[in-house]
């Protein structure tokens, strides 16, 4: 098993590709399909929830175990970890189909302008993505000797926001 740092590094690039991908299949729907854009945002907004809610139930279940556990059990994060995330991140999709549709379906509706915004758009979370990874490096400490506040947090916090996609 490689570095924290380097195994972070190989699961943002499948974060970068995921984002990329659901950030050109926005511009597809916008473009294709934006009759039906309101009940395409409610239906991924649901399976978006549950997922959270499950990675919400996960992290709670993570509290109670003792940190060793934890390691042994944990997966090492990997490009193809990143990219499934991104693909099942809903708050990425939605975020992905607002912007397009706030920022530049009302000055330009013509399909290159839009693809150009869609190559663009993952510069914009990937890499403030990245600057969480490098922080959360710095505070591995931390979070190894209070784990449990923070699996607790975490998935609370998760539980929450899933509850909140759903009203």
């Amino acid at each position: 098993m490689g570095s924290g740092k380097s195994v972070a590094i190989k699961q943002w690039y499948g974060l970068f590709t995921g984002y990329t991908i659901v950030s050109l299949v926005s511009v597809f729907i916008v473009y294709f399909i934006s009759s039906a854009f309101e009940n395409f945002i409610r239906v991924f907004a649901f399976v978006g929830a549950i997922y959270i809610a499950y990675l919400a139930i996960s992290l709670l279940i993570q509290a109670f175990k003792p940190l060793e556990e934890i390691r042994n059990s944990r997966t090492t994060g990997s490009f193809s970890t990143g990219l499934f995330v991104q693909l099942t991140n809903v708050k990425i999709m939605v975020f992905c189909l607002t912007a397009i549709t706030t920022y530049i379906l009302p000055y330009h509706q013509d399909f290159p302008h839009l693809l150009l915004f869609g190559i663009l758009l993952p510069l914009t979370g990937p890499i403030c993505n990245l600057a969480w990874l490098f922080t959360g490096v710095l505070l591995q400490g931390l979070f190894k000797k209070h784990h449990r506040i923070f699996y607790t947090l975490m998935g609370l916090s998760l539980l929450y926001c899933a509850i909140g996609i759903v009203k």
